[in-house]
């Protein structure tokens, strides 16, 4: 049995991780539940999996469930409700599904109290990985990749040796506007962005994967994941998504990892590592499985994959800055104040005046943070 935490529980890969753990109630017990402000999604999954624990960010909407709640899980709120949550004594592995930046903190804290992570929250790794991974291994505790991405490369690297490895394939979809050119871009709106052609998945990381972004920044991932330079990660656009990444080795051979588009696949796997167990989901049907195409990337068109591997090379701060100003660009076209390549400008132009700093401590990436995002902000004003 183990002992489960969720942060980020009421959203895409929260509530799919519930319903993962809710078809083996015998392998997995939910010990802890944190969410932002969703009290009433909260409160069904209090019911249902009877934490020791529950948080809500939103200090707001934790004194609505508190003042509704009569049950025996502990309802706590605000930052120190999420560490607690991370930190919980009686959890083996958290899994963390919280958005973007946020997800730093309680993930460090996690590692800190010796937890494995099933990490979801790829940001965590982009603006942290050096320090992150360190950690991990100070600490001897896991990092299992949730993402689908680096969940299919984690598999194809198994019962093989890092120095065999010649390249690293991530797999996107291309995202609702692959084959359009930059003049056709101009005008698109967040609803036609949200329209992601097969996955479901949140807002943001759906803008992101519109902008290829979300591909820019499984590149730095899989760098801090795998300690495999740049140089040997490289992106495939896969409309399809049934290979959901692959691992060229040095003698040629190609291994890849398939399935249907299911998050649940991924999150499964994290959990149940090294074994794994049924699931009850669709399997890919060969014989109706007509065709698989590959491309390359338009990364003129696209440019969030190049500006990642400018920020990964770059190092130090600059993947860190270039997130911060990402979210801000992003929750901004969400609320229909810049157009959609408006964002690739107001994060370029960010990278640009940042001053990469080398000497990474939580301190300075929580400076980082907050620095360019007032910047992106002002950036913002100005175009407004």
């Amino acid at each position: 049995m183990k002992n489960i935490s969720v942060l980020g529980s009421t959203g895409s890969v929260g509530t799919q991780t519930l319903s993962v753990i809710r078809q083996h109630r015998d392998l997995f017990a939910i010990k802890a539940l944190a969410a932002n402000k969703n009290d009433k999604l909260l409160e069904e999954q209090i019911e249902e999996f009877a934490p020791d624990i529950a948080v809500l960010c939103d200090e707001n909407a934790a004194e609505k469930l508190k003042s509704r709640y009569s049950g025996k899980t502990m309802i706590f709120s605000g930052e120190d409700g999420l560490i607690a949550a991370a930190a919980y004594e009686n959890s083996d592995t958290v899994v963390t599904s919280l958005m973007g930046f946020a997800g730093l903190k309680p993930t460090l804290a996690a590692i800190e109290a010796g937890k494995n992570i099933a990490l979801a929250n790829k940001e965590t790794l982009v603006v942290a990985g050096e320090l992150v991974m360190s950690m991990a291994k100070q600490k001897k505790v896991h990092i299992l990749p949730v993402d689908s991405e680096h969940c299919a490369i984690f598999q194809c690297l198994q019962g093989n040796e890092k120095k065999d490895v010649n390249k690293l394939l991530l797999t996107a979809s291309g995202g609702p506007f692959r084959g359009k050119k930059t003049e056709e871009l101009k005008y698109v709106t967040a609803r036609e962005c949200l329209a992601h052609p097969t996955w479901s998945m949140g807002k943001k990381i759906t803008i992101d994967s519109a902008t290829l972004l979300n591909k820019g920044l499984e590149i730095i991932e899989a760098h801090w994941l795998y300690d495999i330079p740049y140089d040997k990660i490289q992106v495939v656009v896969h409309p399809q998504s049934i290979v959901h990444s692959m691992v060229e080795y040095v003698d040629g051979t190609v291994m890849a990892q398939l399935g249907t588009a299911d998050m649940r696949l991924p999150i499964q796997y994290a959990l149940t590592y090294p074994g794994r167990t049924k699931l009850a989901a669709e399997k890919l049907d060969f014989w109706n499985l007509s065709r698989l195409d590959f491309e390359k990337p338009d990364t003129e068109t696209f440019r969030g994959i190049d500006l990642a591997y400018e920020a990964g090379r770059t190092g130090g701060t600059m993947p860190c800055a270039m997130n911060a100003a990402n979210e801000i660009a992003v929750e901004a076209f969400l609320a229909g104040q810049i157009k959609f390549l408006d964002i690739y400008s107001i994060v370029e132009t960010s990278m640009q005046a940042h001053k990469t700093v080398y000497d990474i401590t939580a301190e300075v990436l929580f400076s980082t943070d907050a620095a360019v995002r007032k910047f992106a902000c002002d950036l913002l004003s100005k175009m407004g």
